[in-house]
């Protein structure tokens, strides 16, 4: 969503986001042998950020030069402002990865500016949330307008707003199988002889995605419609994989995600629901925080209810899929 410059400061950084530059991401390939490409034959690809540009790592293999321009848990992605090195590294680039949804709108304008004709993958489109969200919104609708038809006051019943899509989709494990199968197609397409070799490393990927995804559904069976509490959207898909359901107060997160200004009402519901019992962990931005969000996590270690911290860019280190179980198994034992 739009960014409008009033959200969290950084947990790590100043209110103003400096502009870090750009970080290279090594490939992270088992590719070797005389199939390897040199550094001046490798495809440039940027990604927007170190998780997309840790999946094209995995997928491209030493078939690619990754840089990624959102590394730092001290960038925002939603308040970033490019510089001329990142425009031009988008200039040069073969592929680009984005994550959409007016997540990253900053993207979008360099890619127009760049003038080139390079590659684009969009997460959001790849993973159809979007689409597959808006196509239930409109049956919904369409059911209760037929329903409404019979009374003014069923018409009135059925009247509601639908929130804000969640674009974090990177929280959403089988999301990234597909962009990884859109990244070994896009590779293939611009190298025609690797192209096996790319849908076998997506396919590695994949597999190894597909152990995180039954940790999920092992959480799903045993712990399904237990309720969480979150600061932001951020995690939600993952939560729902897993059967978890957000008891979080819908105006909390929602004025934090944009920024706005919280009402006192809100906040007080919001900490209460740590003393119900309805609640069984809270999942925590922790990238960026605010005067509300840190409350909250002071009220919930007050209630004893256990925390989780999650992040938007991934930890230093870290691979996309050891990041990903790392986050469901400490749901999985702050849940008990």
């Amino acid at each position: 969503m739009a960014w409008n410059g009033k959200r969290r400061t950084l947990v790590l950084g100043t209110a103003s986001v400096a502009v870090l530059g750009l970080a290279a991401c090594g490939s992270g390939s088992e590719g070797s042998g005389d199939a390897g490409a040199s550094a001046a034959d490798a495809l440039n690809v940027v990604a927007v950020t170190n998780v997309y540009g840790d999946i094209a790592a995995q997928v491209g293999g030493d078939a690619v030069e990754v840089t990624s321009i959102i590394s730092s848990a001290t960038q925002d992605p939603h308040s970033y402002e490019a510089d001329t090195r990142t425009q031009l590294a988008v200039t040069k680039a073969d592929l680009v990865i984005e994550n959409g949804g007016h997540y990253d709108e900053f993207m979008d304008k360099l890619i127009e500016a760049a003038g080139g004709t390079p590659t684009v993958i969009n997460a959001v489109e790849v993973s159809g949330l979007e689409s597959a969200e808006e196509e239930s919104h409109a049956e919904e609708e369409e059911h209760a307008e037929d329903e409404a038809a019979h009374s003014e006051e069923e018409e009135h019943a059925h009247e509601h707003e639908h929130g804000e899509f969640n674009e974090h989709v990177w929280y959403d494990l089988e999301s990234m199988q597909k962009v990884a199968d859109q990244i070994a197609a896009d590779l293939g397409k611009a190298l025609p002889e690797r192209a096996a070799e790319f849908t076998a490393n997506a396919k590695a990927f994949n597999t190894e995605l597909d152990g995180v995804i039954e940790l999920q559904d092992a959480v799903a069976t045993e712990h399904k419609g237990e309720g969480v509490a979150i600061t932001e959207p951020v995690p939600l898909y993952l939560l729902e994989h897993m059967g978890l359901e957000n008891k979080t107060p819908e105006g909390f997160s929602e004025a934090i995600e944009e920024g706005n200004d919280l009402p006192i009402a809100v906040l007080n519901d919001t900490l209460k629901i740590f003393s119900s019992g309805d609640v069984k962990a809270l999942v925590y931005n922790a990238q960026t925080t605010s005067p509300e969000t840190e409350k909250v996590l002071a009220q919930a270690k007050a209630d004893q209810v256990p925390t989780v911290a999650v992040t938007e860019t991934l930890p230093e280190g870290q691979t996309y899929v050891a990041w990903m179980k790392a986050n469901v198994e400490a749901v999985t034992s702050a849940l008990g």
